[in-house]
């Protein structure tokens, strides 16, 4: 049986967590009709959750963190994916439920693949990771709303992190006015260098929401939910609309009725983790053609495999500055 190095999670029988760099064989790996040789994965804030148990992201034990990997197949049963291709995987409940890409061999269902853009390179392809799929995922559903940059500003917030970098830099290159929302103001030269026009202080989105406020922006990337996602809605614009995308801040929307039905504001649910994958296709064919390479760059660290765990327990504290790529193998 071929050994490989991966990162566990587990559980005692009292619920005590804990997380090693550990040896593993195909024999630890779930059910899957596609195997891949990893070459480099993520740490995403959903990571840093797994590995700290804040949040009870992790729901299958013993359990490999990485909701993100690139890699190489190496056998299929896939008639899509062949030995030799080169792939890419976001979400699906790995990391979760299925096990994650911080390994060096990975097991998982052809449907949730699909194949790298030519492009990216695989450590490309990881500085984006679902962060980025997620940005590039809020913008379509803006532009689908009918938004452009001509109907005002666009907000961002949790900007320094990675959905939020990403977000700026693609919403920047589309012509958008960017105010980008953080609580750390050393990241504000940073965050003008990847396009944002204005830095807005986090602490002006905390705090109970009006129903109504000033309105401030058509148009919004929001990672960061309650009350700074309930503030932000009370701002937008007649006819505006909020991409609603992750939790850093809380699972609860203390909001009201008014910015839906005064002023028309829609709030757009992205869904980045089960998608078509058709869908998951176009996003990555336009992360090939717009993302700006230089400024992929200057947001991302890259750590070897056995930095993933500080690195997790970092993000999870929100003490990490744009995208980080684990080179795996």
């Amino acid at each position: 049986m071929t050994e490989f190095r991966a990162i566990v999670v587990s559980r005692d029988e009292e619920k005590r967590q804990s997380v090693a760099l550990t040896s593993l064989t195909d024999a630890d790996l779930m059910d899957g009709d596609v195997t891949v040789r990893v070459s480099h994965s993520t740490v995403n804030y959903k990571d840093g959750l797994a590995v700290t148990g804040k949040l009870p992201v992790v729901r299958r034990w013993p359990m490999i963190p990485g909701i993100d990997f690139v890699g190489e197949v190496v056998a299929s049963a896939d008639p899509a994916f062949a030995p030799g291709d080169s792939v890419i995987l976001n979400g699906w409940g790995v990391g979760e439920v299925h096990l994650g890409g911080w390994a060096e061999v990975a097991r998982v269902k052809g449907d949730w693949l699909i194949h790298r853009p030519d492009g990216l390179s695989p450590a490309d392809c990881m500085a984006i990771g679902t962060a980025g799929y997620t940005a590039m995922l809020s913008l379509m559903a803006l532009e689908a709303h009918g938004l452009t940059p001509d109907h005002g500003p666009a907000v961002v917030t949790g900007a320094a992190g990675g959905v939020g970098s990403v977000a700026v830099m693609l919403l920047a290159r589309a012509g958008w006015h960017v105010i980008a929302t953080t609580g750390r103001p050393e990241e504000t030269d940073y965050l003008k260098g990847l396009g944002a026009a204005e830095i807005l202080e986090r602490a002006e989105l905390f705090g109970p929401a009006k129903p109504l406020a000033k309105e401030r922006w058509a148009a919004g990337v929001d990672s960061v939910g309650s009350t700074t996602l309930a503030n932000v809605l009370s701002m937008t614009k007649g006819e505006g609309a909020i991409a609603a995308c992750g939790n850093a801040g809380g699972m609860d929307l203390p909001t009201s009725v008014a910015p839906f039905i005064l002023r028309g504001v829609s709030l757009l649910g992205i869904n980045s983790v089960a998608v078509p994958r058709g869908k998951r296709e176009v996003a990555w064919a336009r992360l090939d053609r717009e993302i700006d390479r230089g400024k992929l760059a200057a947001m991302t660290t890259t750590v070897p495999l056995d930095r993933a765990i500080d690195t997790a327990r970092a993000i999870a504290d929100g003490k990490v500055r744009g995208r980080v790529v684990v080179t795996v193998a």
